[in-house]
């Protein structure tokens, strides 16, 4: 019994061991460089182009195409009124931005020439492809709809599909690329499992203890979401096999995007603070380490290969005492801020 008993407590650390060697192993992320690109507007989603190294960046009512390795604007698309998001669908050479105003606009991702713009329900938000389907998708927050768009639709004379009726106001989606598709419902703290081929929501899955689901990203391979809650402030990991809250763990105020790079989450929080999370052992999270950003970096995308993320923000004025409200960006002073791990 005793030998038994001393050959578990040896294999119980050899993999406490494994696993704190491999969270160690990953390193630690700190701010490597800040490019300040100037500009007019707000920004919203960030979407990263790994293989051509470039930053596509909403800003209200145009789209910044920015290079990601020395800050220069590459580009300005122009012809949106309240955008949010931009997917690259490059087997097809488009661009898609979705325009709060009511619109999805299509760009070519080569001369970044504007191609058509598609009538769509009002406040078009989150936007991803869905390699599964093969469509573009698109929520609206208004209407709380999810809107699909074959990616070569004749952009001057297209339309959408009919809508599908989420239930509650979407804000982001992820898809696991066998045909489901996860979509946060922030008014209603869910999730809403999406069949995209049957065009209906198949299960509603709570995101308690958190609640006011924003950011979202997935791990297709272990079938992980990872969502961040503005109220609470959490970051739920949750099973996308049936739901299960696998754990909750806290973070900062105003999260707005969640990213996933194969071996961590990350969630970007408007107060200044990026929690990185990791598995420490087996089905156990942990926030491993919270890295200082500038106040406003709450959206982000990731590079997993050369493990960089880049988070937009600007400068803000001073708050005035007893002020409510956001604080306010200061023009022209738009940000790229750079995370590498060490």
């Amino acid at each position: 019994m005793y030998s038994r008993n001393v050959f578990a407590g040896f294999l119980i650390a050899v993999v406490s061991f494994t696993f704190s060697g491999r969270v160690a192993a990953q390193g630690t992320w700190a701010v490597e460089k800040t490019f300040h690109v100037g500009g007019d507007g707000g920004w919203d989603y960030v979407t990263l182009d790994a293989k051509n190294h470039r930053l596509y960046v909403p800003r209200s009512t145009h789209t910044m195409v920015i290079d990601a390795d020395s800050g220069k604007t590459i580009a300005d698309i122009p012809g949106q009124k309240h955008n949010h998001g931009v997917v690259l669908v490059p087997e097809f050479g488009r661009g898609f931005i979705s325009d709060g105003s009511g619109a999805v606009v299509i760009f070519d991702v080569k001369t970044n020439a504007v191609l058509g713009t598609i009538a769509a329900q009002p406040d078009a938000d989150g936007i991803i492809f869905d390699k599964a389907s093969g469509l573009v998708l698109v929520v609206s927050g208004d209407n709380g709809v999810l809107m699909t768009l074959k990616p070569d639709a004749d952009p001057k004379t297209a339309s959408i599909d009919p809508p599908i009726d989420l239930g509650g106001k979407p804000e982001f989606l992820v898809s696991d690329g066998a045909g489901k598709v996860y979509v946060n419902l922030e008014d209603k703290s869910q999730v809403a499992v999406v069949d995209i081929k049957a065009r209906k929501v198949v299960a509603r899955w709570p995101v308690a203890p958190g609640g006011a689901p924003v950011g979202l990203s997935i791990d297709t391979e272990k079938r992980r979401l990872f969502i961040g809650c503005r109220n609470p402030q959490k970051l739920i990991v949750m099973s996308t096999d049936d739901g299960k809250v696998l754990a909750d763990l806290p973070i900062g105020a105003g999260v707005d995007a969640t990213k996933f790079d194969g071996h961590q989450a990350f969630t970007s929080c408007r107060d200044g603070k990026l929690e990185v999370a990791g598995e420490i052992a087996s089905g156990k999270f942990e926030i491993v380490q919270t890295v200082a950003t500038p106040v406003g970096a709450r959206t982000m995308d990731i590079d997993p290969d050369t493990h960089k993320v880049y988070l937009a923000t600007a400068e803000f004025e001073e708050s005035k005492p007893g002020a409510k409200g956001r604080p306010v960006a200061k023009p022209g002073t738009f940000m790229i801020v750079v995370l590498a791990r060490h």
